[in-house]
């Protein structure tokens, strides 16, 4: 018999959701998306859970995000099936936002896209010396979602910019400097953790998850965003993704050198883009306001070349080696960027 792909258990006072996809680094699948919805609805309605517990099975990842083959091959057949996960997960990305009770999240080691949308939008949001955190997505022609442009413009200065455009990882400290996460404990005591939660007394609340974390939390060491926050800010202050090349060209380090490279290997359609949407969160009110601005980008996204030679590139051939159109930022219209931003239809509801 196969084995679920999210196991679902109650520990105590603790309610537990494990992804368990550890051969694919628990990326998301839709069905995964609705057990994880179906499982925190019976969670809060349990008067006998006290917290629940995310955490990805395997020693590789919490979770490297939507299953971007089959959002693939979606798209490719005209089945309607992605446009139905990115309505699913943007819903559950917004009910864990705004979960009743405390919701732990253990990211610990790859937690990329859909794995920063189902942990950075709770409450507590633990990392480890294993976290390597990332929205990757302007390096397969798409762009960040599940919530990230509301997310990644409260992190200090312009460090969101930098995430978004990138598609870099980071570690444990910059997710924390990031405002992406919370604590860092080592992941040879989270076992530990969710059993100390599992204790806990029925109705605790945050403050007494947080005295719970607070006694397994270490140093998270220094933050590569934080060293390199003055040039961060100075580079991609600017609203045109040109004039964040233009001075990153003109500054010393190797730090902006290779954040320039990179952004050159980028998606330069996903890269206006997402500066785009990066801007448009930082005015906005609401996580619900953000997630509905991108979901009408996804769905546009489903007639983006960039986005079928991104993901063929990545996880199809392989070969690492898009061929973006347009090839150049320069050559990207501003009536191409603008077709993106068409609200969706149906608008998402929360």
């Amino acid at each position: 018999m196969q084995e679920s792909e999210v196991i679902i258990e109650r520990r105590g006072t603790a309610g537990i959701i494990r992804l368990n996809r550890p051969r694919a680094l628990n990326s998301l699948t839709l069905a995964m998306i609705r057990s994880i919805a179906e499982a925190l609805d019976g969670f809060a309605r349990d008067a006998d859970v006290a917290t629940v517990v995310a955490t990805g099975e395997g020693e590789r990842g919490f979770c490297a995000g939507g299953d971007i083959r089959a959002l693939h091959e979606s798209a490719r057949a005209g089945d309607g099936l992605a446009g139905t996960f990115w309505r699913e997960e943007f819903r559950l990305n917004h009910m864990i936002a705004v979960y009743p009770k405390p919701y732990v999240a253990l990211m610990d080691g790859i937690t990329m896209g859909g794995g920063v949308g189902l942990s950075s939008h709770g409450r507590h949001r633990i990392v480890t010396e294993r976290t390597r955190l990332a929205m990757p997505e302007t390096g397969i022609g798409y762009v960040p979602d599940v919530g990230a442009t509301w997310l990644l413009p409260k992190a200090p200065g312009e460090a969101g910019t930098w995430l978004g455009l990138t598609g870099l990882d980071i570690a444990a400290a910059d997710a924390i400097y990031a405002h992406l996460a919370d604590l860092q404990i080592a992941s040879s005591r989270l076992a530990e953790v969710i059993e100390t939660l599992s204790g806990l007394p029925r109705g605790s609340s945050s403050g007494d998850v947080d005295g719970v974390l607070q006694v397994y939390a270490e140093p998270a060491g220094e933050s590569r965003l934080r060293q390199n926050a003055t040039m961060i800010d100075r580079a991609f202050r600017f609203d045109s993704v040109e004039e964040i090349l233009a001075v990153l060209d003109v500054e010393d380090g190797e730090f902006a050198a290779e954040t320039r490279r990179v952004l050159l290997a980028r998606s330069p359609t996903s890269l206006k883009l997402a500066l785009r949407l990066l801007r448009a969160g930082r005015r906005s009110a609401s996580l619900a306001e953000c997630l509905g601005r991108e979901l009408g980008a996804c769905l546009q996204m489903l007639d983006n070349p960039d986005f079928f030679e991104g993901i063929r590139a990545a996880v199809i051939d392989k070969d690492r080696n898009p061929k973006w159109s347009p090839a150049s930022v320069e050559a990207v219209k501003a009536q191409t960027v603008e077709k993106f931003l068409k609200p969706a239809e149906p608008p998402l509801l929360l």
